[in-house]
């Protein structure tokens, strides 16, 4: 199996903005193929003294951590789910200067799964 893991300060005040872009976006995906999207909202995250999830994205005092992560049966169906996704109709016209949060400090990468439930 194959992830992508999000990491994103999501200002509180844009809360409901933010759930209503993750609904669309877990229809998109999931009608596309992915297997499943989540998008969890921070509730037991300490500022760390070396690190931790709020250090990680900048967390600022009017802002949430939200951690995301959509699966993918391996790296070659989340490259073809992705590509259809972020092609959709759906997502035409969304600017990234009016995302419910700042762009420029969300952290995301691809992940291999090595141990499962």
């Amino acid at each position: 199996m194959y992830v992508d893991g999000f990491l994103i300060p999501v200002p509180k005040n844009k809360r409901a903005a933010y759930t209503k872009m993750a609904r669309l976006g877990k229809k998109v995906w999931l009608e596309h193929g992915a297997l499943e999207y989540r998008e969890c909202v921070a509730d037991d995250v300490s500022w760390g003294k070396s690190t931790s999830f709020p250090r990680a994205v900048k967390q600022k005092k009017n802002e949430t951590v939200w951690f995301s992560y959509i699966v993918y049966r391996n790296r070659k169906h989340r490259d073809s789910v992705n590509k259809k996704a972020m092609s959709d109709k759906r997502f035409a016209g969304m600017d990234m200067k009016k995302m419910p949060f700042d762009p420029k400090r969300m952290i995301w990468g691809g992940f291999n799964v090595v141990v499962e439930a």
